[in-house]
């Protein structure tokens, strides 16, 4: 079994184990830019719509110059909603416009613009910081588990973040359910990688099948 499992893992985050930032052109680094940019990311992955759709809008929202919470606040209601259309995110684009410009105004009054400072005051405490980013418009549990499973590559203290939709991935490959296994047989995978690729075959049965057969070499 231990084979097995390791034979799957290899080839899932070969084949799958990108992030979901990276995906959206977010150069992580633990800076306010692509903290924030990570924020609105999970914020529209959150949202009943596609995956890639969400990761489109993120892409968006940059290149209509929505790249920190100053430019989005200072950005009008319109402004916004005709960035989140051109990412095709046109289901909420009008609920997320005006969340968008809320959670800006919230993180530049209480946090000067910088989640890091949201991070400082949770000081390593987990659930505190689960909190605190829960005061952000339009981000729920699942929105904060996305970006929680993101930032643990630029904050220690997150790692290892598999929650709930990384573990159905695992059910669904055959894999052990529990996380410090998952990492054991995954080696010197960093775990945010490894968290990125659970949940991507959380997401897509194609990403499965394709997985367990090549892991199966036929």
């Amino acid at each position: 079994m231990s084979g097995g499992a390791r034979e799957v893992l290899a080839v899932l985050v070969a084949g799958h184990g990108r992030t979901f930032a990276e995906e959206a052109g977010i150069r992580l680094r633990n800076t306010p830019q692509p903290l924030y940019r990570t924020l609105v990311m999970a914020c529209l992955l959150s949202a009943r719509i596609r995956g890639s759709v969400a990761l489109a809008t993120t892409r968006a929202l940059y290149d209509a110059g929505l790249r920190d919470p100053r430019r989005t606040a200072g950005a009008t209601w319109q402004e916004r909603v005709d960035a989140l259309g051109r990412g095709g995110y046109r289901r909420y684009d009008e609920r997320t416009a005006t969340q968008l410009g809320d959670g800006a105004r919230l993180l530049l009054d209480r946090w000067g613009g910088d989640p890091r400072r949201m991070r400082g005051a949770a000081d390593g405490d987990l659930d505190e910081l689960r909190r605190l980013l829960r005061e952000m418009p339009g981000l729920g549990p699942a929105g904060v588990d996305i970006f929680l499973r993101e930032v643990q590559r630029v904050w220690p203290e997150v790692a290892p973040h598999l929650d709930a939709k990384a573990l159905r991935g695992a059910a669904r490959l055959g894999l052990p359910g529990e996380p410090e296994r998952l990492l054991e047989l995954a080696g010197d995978t960093e775990p945010a990688v490894l968290a990125a690729a659970l949940v991507r075959a959380a997401l897509d049965k194609s990403v499965v099948e394709d997985c367990l057969r090549r892991a199966r070499g036929t």
